[in-house]
């Protein structure tokens, strides 16, 4: 029995005119051959199984042919070309960078650089994956890829060039390999399976390019894994079982129920999906790719971005022209936060079901958001504001008018809504304060607040607003001295002595200083500001009040260090001492408000 060699390597191009999708880069390399201006170092970097080794291997053949043809091709007859064909050639070395990174690998290969070829004109070495090799290797390696021996030439091969130092790409001239498009591999396809007479459906052959995405050797190992579940017979239907791949028409069916919100049978057709076997997220992925391509279809310029087989094309360009643009947007974001977060998600079925029930309404949504068959783009505000302010109008501006009255309901618990009678102020127009109002028994008229306090009595807590009282040295002082001897009482006898010590002085009718001796005292009169304040509010019935410590001039005092620096000086200090703090707030991305 005959070994079997897969399509991958049995097919594998043996000269530049065989290499698909690549030919901005072999008609570079055939022209510079042929024109002998052939650089000392390549980097072949692109996708894998886009043709970068085999280019390498190529190149490798072509430049030691000694019967070079008119169009930069080798010869294929020569000695040289039957020793590579056959795997024994010396003056080709390949080094696998991913098992050989090390910087001993390197030197050894620089060593063997200095021998000049046997037979031939050129040493190539082709390093595989050269983006694995360790820094030092890399360095290693700097200075004879920029000065090599004229009979050696450097072959570089990457799928991940961002990880290749600068110093190493100035050295090499750089070839991008670009994806193979679907066309052309399913044109590839087409030859193999002619070659090994193979039945194929050309449908068949294009799910297989597209599952590939551009890699070429794995379009190769799928038509080797197909033709042997299939024996030897492609079909669609097969194809599609073997791959793994929800058929099309499952999201047509799914789209033409959602948009007549049909909600019962998208439930029921996702369910058939699930049952098939098909996971939640190759249902959202799939969904996704199937809006794009319709998204795509609704312009004719866009639609040769469609990405499906030829059979579907005609189907989407339909669909696309019933569907509005504002709805395929709005469904593509919901898919793709839904895929995004599907990972995280307990209940899967359930996420995915989620998404349906959204897309199923979604029409309903965008109408709401529609004026004039245009989308309304939601605003909160004009311009950001941290605090808005009413304006009122003074009293002294308001005229009195005796018939503008405002009707409040009031209801008790237990008796019946009662109405009260409140004044009207209006901005545009001059209006009136309406004051209920009685007479006495001496024929007095009685005020506002005697009135209501008749009339509800204790429904309500009505309270006069007291008149405030004028700031004097003498009351301000008792307040003063009664706070020190509460906080005594609470054992704050630093705060309390400072307190007692301290002396006032009125500046004005609502500002008066407090004069201590040293900055620490300062501190302990700042400490108990907001508490002090508030009892001379509450006897002065005036919260305009203020007050300023002020600090004797005398002899340099010996303040404590942690009483003379500010928040920020204190954590500066704190992460000087104690670099873990710095590092805790550095690692956790933590904020300090100072």
């Amino acid at each position: 029995m005959d070994n079997f060699v897969v399509s991958a390597r049995k097919y594998r191009p043996q000269n530049f005119n065989t290499v698909v999708g690549q030919s901005h880069i072999t008609t570079t390399l055939k022209n510079a051959i042929l024109s002998n201006h052939l650089a000392h170092a390549f980097l072949f970097c692109g996708p894998r199984g886009v043709g970068k080794t085999t280019c390498a291997r190529i190149l490798a053949k072509t430049i030691n042919c000694t019967n070079i043809t008119k169009e930069g091709e080798a010869c294929n007859q020569c000695d040289s070309c039957t020793s590579f064909e056959k795997g024994a050639s010396l003056n080709i070395h390949e080094l696998d960078a991913a098992s050989n990174n090390s910087v001993d690998d390197i030197r050894t290969l620089v060593d063997q650089v200095r021998f000049a070829p046997q037979a031939g004109k050129y040493k190539v070495y082709i390093v595989d994956e050269v983006h694995m090799l360790s820094a030092s290797a890399f360095n290693a390696f700097l200075k004879t890829l920029e000065e090599p021996p004229a009979h050696a030439i450097f072959i570089l091969a990457t799928t991940e060039k961002h990880k290749i130092i600068p110093t190493i790409l100035s050295r090499c001239q750089i070839f991008d390999f670009k994806r193979i498009t679907s066309n052309d591999t399913v044109v590839h396809l087409e030859e193999i399976i002619e070659k090994e007479h193979i039945k194929a459906e050309r449908t068949a052959l294009q799910l297989i390019a597209q599952k590939s995405e551009g890699c070429m050797r794995d379009a190769l190992s799928i038509l080797d894994k197909i033709v042997s579940f299939s024996n030897g017979e492609l079909t669609y239907k097969n194809t599609l079982e073997h791959l793994n791949i929800l058929d099309e028409e499952y999201f047509f069916k799914l789209l033409e129920y959602i948009t007549k919100q049909e909600l019962t049978s998208a439930m029921l057709l996702y369910d058939e999906i699930n049952q098939k076997g098909f996971e939640g997220d190759m249902v959202l992925s799939g969904l996704a790719s199937f809006i794009r391509n319709l998204l795509v279809c609704k312009d004719p310029a866009s639609a040769v971005l469609l990405e499906s087989i030829e059979g579907w094309r005609e189907q989407y360009i339909n669909t696309a022209k019933q569907i509005s643009t504002p709805y395929l947007i709005s469904a593509l974001n919901i898919l793709n936060e839904a895929e995004i977060q599907f990972k995280v998600a307990r209940n899967k079925r359930l996420h995915v079901e989620m998404a349906i029930i959204k897309l199923n309404f979604l029409a309903q949504a965008i109408e709401l958001s529609l004026e004039d068959n245009q989308i309304v783009k939601k605003k909160l505000v004009d311009a950001h504001y941290p605090i808005r302010l009413k304006k009122i109008t003074p009293l002294s501006n308001i005229s009195v008018n005796a018939e503008a009255k405002l009707v409040i309901e009031t209801p008790a618990p237990s008796k019946p809504a009662t109405k009260v009678t409140a004044p009207i102020i209006s901005e545009d127009k001059p209006s009136a304060i309406a004051i209920p109002t009685e007479n006495n028994e001496d024929g007095s008229k009685k005020n506002l607040l005697a009135v209501l306090q008749k009339k509800y009595g204790k429904d309500y807590n009505i309270q006069e607003v007291k008149e405030s009282v004028p700031l004097t040295l003498d009351l301000l002082q008792k307040c003063w001295d009664e706070y020190a001897i509460y906080l005594e009482a609470n054992a704050k006898h630093a705060s309390a002595g400072t307190f007692k010590v301290a002396q006032l002085k009125i500046e004005d009718e609502w500002h008066f200083t407090v004069t201590v001796s040293a900055l620490t005292a300062q501190k302990f009169v700042e400490q108990e500001r907001m508490n002090v304040l508030e009892k001379v509010w509450d006897l002065f019935q005036n919260r305009t009040i203020q007050f300023d410590i002020l600090v004797e001039a005398g002899e340099k005092e010996d303040v404590p260090l942690h009483m003379q620096l500010n928040s920020k000086q204190k954590y500066d200090r704190i992460a000087e001492q104690y670099p873990l703090v710095a590092a805790l707030k550095k690692r956790c991305n933590l904020e300090v408000y100072f």
